[in-house]
């Protein structure tokens, strides 16, 4: 059973450009498709690429949150 290609295009703009909404959104579509991916048997190699990408909107969430602590 052939399985749909897992595409989720980067945001328009780098993630400390984005607002919170469209942050949250993209880390919400990212952890969707990991979700999806895990669940293949073999993962597919693209999904550390998703791993990364979502990394780095976790990293820029904490960022957002620890500024906004310390005001």
């Amino acid at each position: 059973m052939p399985i749909e290609p897992v595409a989720i295009e980067p945001p328009e703009h780098p993630l400390h450009a984005l607002t919170t909404y469209e942050l949250t959104y993209y880390r919400r579509r990212l952890e969707n498709a990991l979700a999806f991916l895990d669940k293949q048997d073999p993962i597919p190699p693209i999904r550390a690429d998703l791993q990364a990408a979502l990394d780095s909107v976790i990293a820029e969430q904490q960022d957002r949150a620890r500024l906004a602590a310390n005001t």
